[in-house]
C-alpha cells in the first residue's frame, strides 16, 4: 500500500512517515502543496494524507486540483483547526476523511485502513485466498498449519497478489508500488522476497501459489491438486 504524504512540519512528517512504514507502508513524504500536485499527477498512490496548511499550495487547493483531474484517489486531511466549517468544506471538495491535529498514531491508521475498505469493498481487514488469510492489521499470514508475521515488503507484496488474484503483475509493478520511482533497488530483489513467501506458503501448507510466469512477472492462483493418471 503506497501513501503519499504531504506535511510541512518536518519533525511531524518524520514521526508519520515511521508509523506508517511500521505498519508496512510504502511512503514518500512531501513538504508543500505543490510537490504533492507533482507526485500525485506523475506517480500511483493508493491513498493521500494532506495536511491544509502547507506552503506554496494549501491542502484544500492540492484536493480540488486533484478531484478536478477526475483522480478518485483516497484523500485524508490533517489539519490544526477543528472548526465544523473546515471539516465540512473539505468533505465537500472531496476528501474521504477528516482528522484534527493532535491526534493519536492509533487513530490515524484505523481510518486508513477504513477509507481502504471503503474503497475496495471489504467488510473487514483480512484477505483470503484458499485456506490462506493474510490479515491487514496484524500482518499476519495464516492457515490452519500456523501462521507468520510479515515483513513489510513480504506483506506489500503478497497484498497486492491477494488483491489481484489470478492476475499477472510484473517485477516492475512490484517496485513501482511498493520501492517507488525513486528507489535504486534492483529488479531482483522482487524475486528475492517472492522467495521467501513461497517457503512461507509451503510451511503454511497453503493450497495456493505464486507462480512464475517467464519475462513477464507472478501471479496467485489455485494449486492444481488433481494427479496425472499413469
Amino acid at each position: 500500500m503506497r501513501v503519499l504524504l504531504a506535511e510541512d512540519e518536518k519533525a511531524l512528517s518524520k514521526a508519520l512517515v515511521t508509523i506508517l512504514e511500521r505498519n508496512n507502508y510504502s511512503v514518500d513524504a512531501v513538504y508543500d502543496g505543490e510537490s504533492a500536485l507533482e507526485y500525485l499527477e506523475n506517480d500511483n498512490y493508493d491513498i493521500a494524507i494532506l495536511d491544509i496548511m502547507m506552503p506554496k499550495i494549501d491542502g484544500l487547493t492540492v484536493l480540488k486540483n486533484v478531484r478536478k483531474r477526475n483522480n478518485l484517489i483516497p484523500i485524508l486531511l490533517l489539519t490544526a483547526k477543528s472548526e465544523v466549517d473546515d471539516k465540512v468544506e473539505g468533505l465537500d471538495a472531496g476528501a474521504n476523511d477528516y482528522l484534527a491535529k493532535p491526534f493519536h498514531s492509533k487513530e490515524l491508521l484505523a481510518r486508513i485502513r477504513a477509507i481502504i475498505r471503503t474503497q475496495t469493498g471489504q467488510s473487514n481487514s483480512k484477505l483470503s485466498m484458499g485456506n490462506i488469510v493474510l490479515d491487514q492489521t496484524s500482518f499476519e499470514l495464516s492457515s490452519t498449519a500456523g501462521n507468520y508475521r510479515l515483513s513489510n515488503k513480504e506483506f506489500q507484496i503478497l497484498e497486492l497478489l491477494m488483491s489481484n488474484p489470478n492476475q499477472l503483475i510484473s517485477s516492475e509493478r512490484f517496485l513501482e508500488k511498493i520501492w517507488g520511482y525513486d528507489s535504486e533497488a534492483e529488479i531482483n530483489v522482487v524475486w528475492v522476497y517472492i522467495s521467501y513467501l513461497r517457503k512461507k506458503l509451503t510451511a503454511l501448507h497453503a493450497n495456493i501459489q505464486i507462480k512464475a510466469v517467464r519475462n513477464a512477472g507472478y501471479v496467485l492462483e489455485q494449486k492444481n491438486d488433481k494427479k496425472t493418471a499413469n
